[in-house]
């Protein structure tokens, strides 16, 4: 039982971290390298890392998606989708994706002469699942060191663990002042209950005992 528990609970804040994770923002500084536009299947369970705008694209079976090529200070490709967002989760409210293919075309640049820029954006980049992170904006910086602070996501964390440390530490109080007295309660019932039944079974077995003697 305690094996079943903690499988549960590992799971459990495994995938509430994993689901944190792909929808907070990140700061990515990256040289742009190229733009470009290409028709994409959305007819597999990939379709959930696709972006959902509004409730027409979610009867499409493929649709253009905008892509932004990328090179880290590292020298190793990224490459990011630009979707709107629209009303639909993650909460972004993205509507500008016209305006930041403009600004990416824009920041084009090569290695000879780079112009870095810090991308927000959310998501994953798997090549074998063919996932894509979501640009969100495009802003330039001084260079490939200047990263910006991920404030959000601190403040974010922050309050959250706050927020579950509170929840966490009433429960415990509710627990001991209520659940455990009714529990203990119950307990010593069903001890009292049972020494009551022993004491019936021995009076019943010294009765027959007392038979058998004569």
């Amino acid at each position: 039982m305690r094996f079943i528990k903690w499988a549960f609970l590992i799971t459990f804040w495994v995938l509430f971290g994993a689901f944190l994770h792909y929808t907070l923002p990140q700061y990515d500084v990256v040289r742009i390298v190229n733009t470009y536009e290409e028709r994409q299947e959305l007819n597999d369970w990939t379709r959930i890392f696709w972006s959902k705008p509004d409730d027409q694209s979610a009867q499409l079976i493929n649709r253009d998606v905008q892509f932004i090529q990328g090179v880290r200070p590292s020298g190793r490709a990224i490459v990011y989708r630009n979707e709107d967002t629209g009303w639909s989760w993650p909460p972004y409210f993205k509507f500008d994706t016209a305006n930041l293919y403009t600004d990416a075309n824009d920041s084009i640049s090569t290695r000879a002469n780079p112009e870095w820029v810090a991308v927000t954006h959310y998501g994953w980049r798997n090549e074998f699942l063919s996932i894509f992170p979501n640009a969100v904006s495009i802003k330039p910086v001084a260079g490939p060191e200047d990263k910006p602070t991920n404030w959000f996501t601190i403040i974010f964390l922050v309050l959250l663990a706050a927020i579950l440390w509170a929840i966490y530490v009433r429960w415990r109080r509710f627990r001991r002042a209520r659940i455990e007295p009714m529990i203990e309660s119950a307990e010593d019932s069903l001890y009292a209950a049972g020494d009551a039944i022993a004491e019936r079974k021995g009076r019943f077995r010294r009765w027959l005992d007392s038979w058998k003697s004569k």
